[in-house]
């Protein structure tokens, strides 16, 4: 299996931005615009996250980043692999990374949502010890998300 480099990266960086707009392109296809939820990088929550970027030589492949929920909690947000490179381990470790960056913090959850038309990364999450939970803060009331938790060692 090809090793692929991990670089932290600021969400204003074309390649993070790039990747989002993927990400956002396909969510916007399955789901109506008031279930897709963004993050909003004008805000200063949003000007602080750090992505965590995969490569595959110069092309930027996937991304995620986590943000604090709540004390002693963190959400992964914006996480995504380019198509092509699904099923190849890159997810799996972009999402090591971030969970010891969360570890670092002193966190011990990592809560997420995702869309219920995304069974494949329902399953990936569920592969990776995550647990259903209920709907939470802005996903409270939409009927299309599906949440999720870890508890970190």
């Amino acid at each position: 299996m090809k090793k692929y480099a991990i670089h932290p990266l600021k969400w204003e960086h074309p390649e993070v931005q790039r990747l989002i707009q993927e990400l956002d392109r396909e969510l916007y296809e399955k789901y109506p615009a008031e279930e897709v939820f963004v993050v909003d990088h004008s805000q200063a929550a949003g000007k602080e996250l750090i992505y965590q970027v995969a490569f595959d030589g110069e092309t930027a492949i996937g991304c995620g980043t986590i943000q604090v929920w709540q004390p002693g909690e963190v959400e992964l947000k914006r996480f995504y692999v380019a198509p092509a490179y699904r099923n190849q381990g890159v997810a799996a470790r972009i999402l090591k990374m971030l969970e010891n960056e969360a570890r670092e913090q002193g966190k011990h959850t990592i809560k997420l949502e995702t869309g219920d038309q995304q069974t494949e990364a329902i399953g990936f999450y569920e592969k990776h010890g995550f647990q259903p939970i209920e709907r939470f803060g802005a996903y409270a009331d939409c009927p299309s998300s599906v949440c999720f938790q870890k508890r970190l060692r």
